[in-house]
C-alpha cells in the first residue's frame, strides 16, 4: 500500500512542479480580494495571515500564502510524528521567495517521503505516530491525508495562476482601450 500511496504524491507532485515552473515572486505574493490570505513583510520578517474564518467571503489565497501553507503543514506533519513536538504556526517562515518557497517544499516532499520508507508495516499501520492534524489514526491514514492536502495546494496554486493571468490581461486590455 505505501507504494501505491507514494505513486498517488508523485502525481500531486508533478502538479505542483508544473504549477511552479516560471512562477514569479510578484505574481505569487499577488491577491486579487482585498481580504485574501497573504504573507506580509515586517521589519525583520515575513507573516503569514491566519484565518479567522473559512468563510468564502474572504476570498482566495495569494500563492505565496499557500506555499506557505504547505510548508506549515507539511512542516508540523514531519515534526509531530518524528518528533512528538507540534509546532506553533508562528514557527513556520515565508522563506523569501518563490525559489526559495519550493526548496523548502521540495525538503519537506523528500524527508516526507524518506520518513514514510523507513516505517515498517506495523508503524504504518499504528496510530502511535500519528499526532496531528489528527491524532490516533494510522500513518497509512495520515500519508492519504498528505497527499490529498498537497493536490488541493498545487490545485490552489493553479487556480492562483489563473486568476493572476486573467487579471492581467484585462488590466492590459484596459490600458489599450485607454
Amino acid at each position: 500500500m505505501i507504494q501505491e500511496i507514494l505513486e498517488q504524491l508523485n502525481i500531486a507532485w508533478q502538479l505542483f512542479e508544473y504549477h511552479c515552473n516560471e512562477l514569479e515572486d510578484t505574481e505569487a505574493m499577488w491577491c486579487g480580494t482585498p481580504n485574501g490570505l497573504r504573507i506580509r513583510k515586517t521589519e525583520n520578517t515575513w507573516i503569514a495571515d491566519w484565518p479567522e474564518t473559512e468563510a468564502y467571503t474572504i476570498g482566495p489565497p495569494s500563492i505565496a500564502w499557500t506555499m506557505w501553507h504547505i510548508l506549515y503543514w507539511w512542516r508540523t506533519v514531519i515534526t509531530a510524528s518524528k518528533e512528538k513536538h507540534i509546532p506553533e504556526k508562528e514557527e513556520i517562515k515565508w522563506p523569501g521567495s518563490v525559489a526559495a518557497a519550493v526548496c523548502e517544499i521540495r525538503d519537506c516532499h523528500d524527508a516526507w517521503v524518506s520518513f514514510l520508507k523507513s516505517l515498517d508495516e506495523n508503524e504504518l499501520r499504528s496510530g502511535e505516530l500519528c499526532r496531528w492534524p489528527f491524532e490516533g489514526k494510522s500513518m497509512y491514514s495520515l500519508a492519504l491525508w498528505v497527499n490529498m492536502e498537497f493536490m488541493k495546494n498545487a490545485a490552489e496554486i493553479g487556480a492562483g495562476r489563473f486568476l493572476y493571468a486573467a487579471a492581467d490581461a484585462k488590466a492590459a486590455e484596459q490600458l489599450k482601450e485607454s
